[in-house]
């Protein structure tokens, strides 16, 4: 290991959609964000470690800034906001093929206020001319002065390692905060939820917006090496119900089989996955619902 070691805190800031969970997956290399082409699929925020023999990056992947619609938007946004005066340095990640707009400008106009290194992430660049790109880069130089612009492609990989590089480079001096190995500071329980999420969201598609969360009840080591998961999906609806466990209980199932492969790469061990659905009538605007299902504001 070198004598200095480079090490801090960058949240990852954006519009819904922008593959501020992808580029994650794709710096930490496997993954631990969830990943859907729906709008506001992260919830929480989510912390994903990269380490070197000479630097670590503390990535804080934010809930995409939006204009909310029940209390659950609420907490989605403060938890993004709430960042900005935790970390070293900031990423904000735009999409390539979208215009400038509102929802840029309201994160603009909060990073204005920001004293730390403001760097400008413009991903999906595989997806437009590089005419185009010229465009965009000078739209976002004259709205903001950021200290680098960084063209990527979080999905293809795309200039990223040169992004990090920079990052690193730009880093303060400071200690290893978590061990080498470690990719996330979220426990097994939260990840493997968030899996099983990312499937419902994935196989429902428009049928079942975003009326749902998991939350795991138990994990179990068995002693023949398998682990057990009971987990419990919670919807808003007796019709969203019926769509999850599906006809014969077939859409149920094939949401077990799909979380399940993901949840053990995660684990590196055979994982038993057992699933249930549960109606909870208005529960993103329910305070003590949103408590009791782990979205919790004064955790941050």
């Amino acid at each position: 290991m070198n004598n200095k070691f480079h090490s801090g805190f960058i949240a990852i800031l954006g519009r819904p959609n922008v593959g501020k969970s992808t580029f994650l997956n794709r710096i930490i290399g496997q993954k631990i964000a969830i990943m859907s082409d729906k709008a506001q699929t992260t919830r929480n925020k989510i912390q994903g470690i990269y380490t070197t023999d000479d630097a670590q990056i503390v990535f804080i992947d934010t809930p995409g800034i939006h204009k909310p619609q029940s209390r659950l938007g609420d907490f989605m946004v403060e938890s993004a906001l709430s960042t900005l005066n935790e970390v070293d340095a900031v990423i904000f990640m735009v999409n390539a093929e979208q215009k400038r707009g509102r929802g840029d400008d309201f994160i603009i106009e909060r990073l204005k206020n920001v004293k730390k290194p403001i760097y400008l992430a413009i991903n999906k660049i595989d997806r437009i001319h590089p005419d185009h790109l010229l465009e965009v880069m000078d739209d976002y130089r004259g709205a903001l002065d950021f200290k680098d612009v960084f063209p990527i492609s979080a999905l293809q990989g795309n200039n990223c390692q040169e992004f990090i590089d920079t990052l690193i480079k730009d880093l303060p001096e400071g200690p290893q905060y978590y061990p080498t190995d470690q990719v996330t500071d979220h426990p097994e329980r939260f990840i493997a939820g968030e899996l099983i999420r990312e499937k419902v969201l994935e196989l429902t598609r428009e049928e079942v917006p975003h009326s749902v969360a998991v939350v795991v009840d138990r994990i179990k080591r068995r002693d023949e090496g398998k682990i057990l998961i009971q987990a419990t999906i919670i919807v808003e609806r007796a019709s969203q119900k019926g769509i999850i466990i599906g006809k014969g209980g077939k859409m149920l199932k094939t949401i077990g089989v799909k979380a399940r492969k993901d949840i053990e790469l995660m684990m590196g061990d055979k994982v038993y996955l057992e699933l249930w659905v549960k109606v909870m009538p208005n529960w993103k605007d329910r305070q003590i619902d949103l408590r009791s299902l782990g979205y919790k504001q004064d955790d941050y």
